[in-house]
């Protein structure tokens, strides 16, 4: 198993970079894993990464994209909650990149 080093502790990340214990994750870790992708986190990204750590604890699953999508613009306005805004954040894949730095699981169907 794999691992990253935040703040002078070890955290294990299966072979795709997400968090094995997610239990471990912090706002640190995250902007620590955006950094290994060369993405810095703004306060627009936090925002949709908070939003899926509350989703998960209510739902317990990682939405797929269009859901994401959906559930965003109900929630932060339909100038958040669409494809282009989400993929200009998260260019890798709205869901998949976001719910890596949100210490989520890798959302079902994503590739």
């Amino acid at each position: 198993m794999a691992s990253i080093e935040v703040g002078g502790k070890s955290i294990e990340v299966d072979e795709e970079g997400y968090l094995v214990d997610r239990s471990e994750w912090t706002s640190e870790i995250g902007a620590h894993m955006a950094e290994l992708d060369n993405c810095e986190l703004t306060d627009a990204h936090m925002e949709v990464i908070n939003f899926l750590r509350e989703y998960y604890e209510e739902y317990q699953i990682a939405p797929a994209v269009r859901v994401l999508t959906k559930a965003i613009g109900k929630k932060l306005g339909k100038d958040k909650g669409n494809s282009k805004y989400l993929y200009e954040l998260f260019p890798y894949g709205p869901a998949k990149q976001a719910c890596k730095y949100a210490g989520l699981p890798k959302p079902t169907g994503c590739v």
